[in-house]
């Protein structure tokens, strides 16, 4: 279906993985669009890119921005509840982006979901994630919802703080014992995935996923060999390593974990039991970028009140 020359819309191209996704839509001769919150963040692509607001509190004008699009990559989502942002708002907004795409005859959603989501697990954000893709799926629009753990690249915000946690303090204290396990992918890989799908036309469900799993244990072990810094794993009970999780994101003026982030994680939702979709070793990697890991914190608060600042 997508040939070259078509417009293809990316959301927050200006951002992680949206960035990626236009970058190789670029590189395929696509016209590429983007919608954003942040219409005056740094634009690493210049004049190659057409901006539009999300406006989800006009969907008339959202609409028209996705008149003559064929095909929508939405990475659009929020990781945790705040006074700025909601799941529910997320939630909200999305739903308000499919009907729009709808209205404008939007030929295709390629839509970035997570692995396991589920109304069952009582956990906001997998619900919510559920909540959308049956959304997409009786939407009438042809689709591909990819279902990635976490993303790693130089962007990133979870393994890049593992690391910058494992180069400053002296022990890194486990949620329990941490054999719950986890399936990194690279943000780089999801992009290619999401162009390659968004080419098809046939609807699918896909599990975006590297080829290490990892325990969490074996993960920060990893990590700590790789940047030079291992260090002694101390096995704490879940609620009390929270707690210092909290103190670390007070010091740094961000959510550093939120509580049903570590629910998920010990509940075994960031892995699969499918064969791997992506190519890319975290640990090769690390290894290419192990003098930088870690070497600054990666603030997602920041991220979000600073709408002017590149990532």
């Amino acid at each position: 279906m997508s040939q070259t020359g078509q417009v293809h819309t990316v959301t927050g191209a200006f951002g992680y993985s949206g960035k990626y996704i236009a970058t190789h839509l670029l590189e395929r001769g696509h016209t590429v669009h983007t919608l954003t919150n942040s219409t005056r963040r740094a634009n690493p692509f210049g004049d190659q890119i057409t901006v539009h607001p999300f406006n989800f509190d006009d969907p008339a004008a959202l609409t028209e921005s996705l008149r003559g699009v064929s095909v929508l990559y939405n990475t659009y989502w929020v990781r945790f509840n705040h006074r700025l942002f909601t799941h529910a708002d997320a939630v909200r907004n999305t739903l308000t982006l499919f009907e729009a795409a709808q209205r404008a005859g939007v030929e295709r959603v390629v839509h970035v979901s997570i692995t396991n989501p589920s109304e069952d697990l009582g956990l906001e954000y997998f619900a919510g994630k559920a909540q959308l893709e049956a959304a997409l799926q009786s939407s009438g629009l042809s689709y591909a919802i990819l279902r990635p753990a976490v993303l790693f690249g130089k962007e990133d915000i979870l393994i890049n703080n593992i690391a910058w946690t494992l180069r400053r303090l002296p022990i890194f204290g486990v949620f329990g014992d941490g054999s719950y396990r986890i399936q990194p992918i690279y943000v780089d890989d999801l992009a290619a995935l999401a162009v390659e799908l968004g080419a098809q036309t046939e609807n699918v469900t896909l599990n975006a996923v590297g080829p290490e799993t990892f325990t969490f244990r074996e993960l920060v072990a990893e990590i700590g060999h790789i940047i030079g810094k291992p260090r002694p794993m101390v096995s704490m009970p879940p609620r009390l390593a929270y707690a210092a999780t909290r103190v670390v994101g007070w010091l740094v003026q961000d959510v550093f974990l939120t509580w049903e982030e570590v629910e998920g994680l010990m509940a075994g939702t960031l892995a699969v039991n499918t064969p791997p979709t992506a190519p890319m070793k975290l640990t090769e990697w690390a290894k290419e970028h192990a003098d930088t890991l870690g070497r600054s914190y990666a603030n997602e608060l920041a991220r979000r009140k600073d709408r002017a600042r590149g990532y």
